[in-house]
């Protein structure tokens, strides 16, 4: 996508310019939406994209410009144009620096091959036979229940190939392909509503769903539309509650992930900036986030300033032990890169995020600690909430709840919402459960947003501000 001589000359430019740094991020990215509504096809959109991200470094200081055009003459003036903003390289004369010269471009390690992309002709992978699939998962969700009024799935794919060059010799290029499905539903009973959905994805092409059962994704999204319109109000208390297996690890995610990553920790944003090495969750805490598992929604080859992906711990029997490092917060901070650096697209520099992040599963049965609550509330799945940036003080809707009463799982309820704090829920984890699952998502954050994978087995904390109408 971009020649190595052109490479080269652009990043040999910024450094002339007094940069101590450069890198070009290339990117050409294709992609697929298709849409049905009660049976139909209701969208079907592609669409192509190529761009260039140049940035240079002066110190600590980040300059970033972004071009469609991959001549080197419209490279060198945009390297040009950046450094004007950066004084020194008006006011002195820069060093004359050379860098290593670039090796053969080669493919990344891929760990993750992907079976089934949009560059594929066999007939399973046309149009008809995505359509013919997404239909079957809407039919599923329709006949699903008489309280379903509308039903609707969704196909997400998209295949972005990258090629990244920095100014210390790096030349290398990946292939990401991913695939995404999502079932909703929506119940009625002719006073009220309500949405669910359900969502897998991952790392891979279409070949992937022939894995995946579309008729038990369109039913857990009836179910639980369903179970939701039914259900009565929550009672607002505080009290032992349940955090469900799977997606309840968004919680965690945005309430603690974020403030691991760089953006936080360097800018002393996060109440976490000075606690590396110390007890920050109970002993039987350990988190994780791993961008090397196999096809994960999360995952990636390499980050996006080149550096192979890794698996990082960040919590350890509840010590904090790392912290996800970008190339820049390795400046700022003096902690070592960690292979987190990720972006949107070329029109964002990166910065280290999230991959597949997850807290690791017990020795506790899920039946051990309902049984272990005379009264309190099961979390069974998340929908939205808010974080205060900083000091991890949260609010999530719980989409499905339960009640528990006398040891055993009682009425389904709405309208809860759990209020807390990140740090005081990690330290009052009293039993981490041994079913382990995952859910995926879209994390928007400062370079973008990029799939995120986020995970934990059922956790019982010992009390939780729940707000509720009930």
């Amino acid at each position: 996508m971009l020649s190595l001589n052109v490479a080269q000359n652009v990043l040999s430019s910024a450094l002339d310019k007094g940069a101590t740094f450069a890198d070009i991020f290339v990117e050409k990215n294709r992609s697929l939406l298709i849409k049905t509504l009660n049976g139909k096809v209701d969208k079907l959109e592609t669409g192509t994209d190529f761009g260039i991200g140049v940035r240079l470094i002066f110190g600590t200081k980040v300059l970033y410009g972004i071009t469609n055009s991959c001549e080197e003459h419209e490279l060198l003036t945009l390297v040009n144009s950046i450094a004007l903003f950066e004084k020194a390289s008006v006011c002195n004369k820069p060093q004359q620096r050379g860098i290593p010269p670039i090796p053969t471009i080669t493919r990344a390690l891929n760990q993750h091959p992907s079976s089934g992309g949009l560059d594929s002709h066999k007939s399973e992978h046309s149009y008809d036979y995505k359509i013919e699939r997404l239909l079957q998962m809407d039919q599923t969700v329709q006949k699903a229940h008489s309280r379903i009024s509308q039903a609707q799935a969704q196909l997400l794919q998209r295949l972005q190939n990258v090629a990244i060059f920095n100014s210390e010799g790096l030349a290398i290029s990946d292939e990401r392909h991913y695939t995404r499905l999502t079932a909703f539903a929506v119940a009625s009973d002719g006073k009220e509503q309500t949405v669910a959905s359900k969502s897998l994805g991952a790392l891979d092409g279409f070949d992937y769903t022939n894995h995946i059962s579309l008729d038990a994704l369109g039913e857990e999204a009836a179910r639980k539309a369903v179970t939701i319109l039914n259900a009565k109000l929550c009672p607002a208390e505080k009290m032992p509650v349940i955090l469900g297996n799977g997606f309840g690890g968004v919680i965690f995610h945005e309430a603690c992930g974020h403030l691991l990553e760089s953006a936080a920790v360097e800018k002393q944003a996060s109440i976490f900036t000075d606690k590396m090495d110390n007890i920050i969750a109970s002993p039987i805490i350990n988190a994780i986030d791993d961008g090397t598992i196999k096809n994960a929604w999360g995952s990636i080859n390499i980050d996006d300033e080149g550096m192979a992906s890794s698996r990082l711990e960040l919590i350890r029997e509840g010590k904090l032990v790392n912290f996800m490092m970008d190339l820049v917060g390795h400046l700022k901070t003096g902690y070592a890169r960690t292979g987190s650096a990720r972006r949107e697209s070329y029109r964002f520099p990166p910065a280290a995020r999230m991959r597949n992040t997850f807290i690791a599963p017990g020795s506790h049965s899920f039946e051990e600690m309902i049984t272990s609550i005379d009264y309190g509330l099961w979390a069974k799945n998340f929908g939205g909430g808010s974080v205060q940036p900083g000091t991890g003080d949260f609010n999530f809707v719980v989409e499905e709840g339960h009640l528990i009463r006398n040891g055993k799982i009682a009425e389904a309820v709405k309208g809860a919402t759990l209020i807390g704090n990140g740090a005081e829920v990690l330290k009052n984890i009293s039993m981490v459960g041994c079913d382990l699952d995952s859910g995926v998502g879209i994390c928007g954050s400062v370079s973008g947003s990029v799939p995120v994978t986020v995970g934990q087995p059922s956790l019982k904390v010992d009390a939780i501000v729940v707000g509720g109408r009930g």
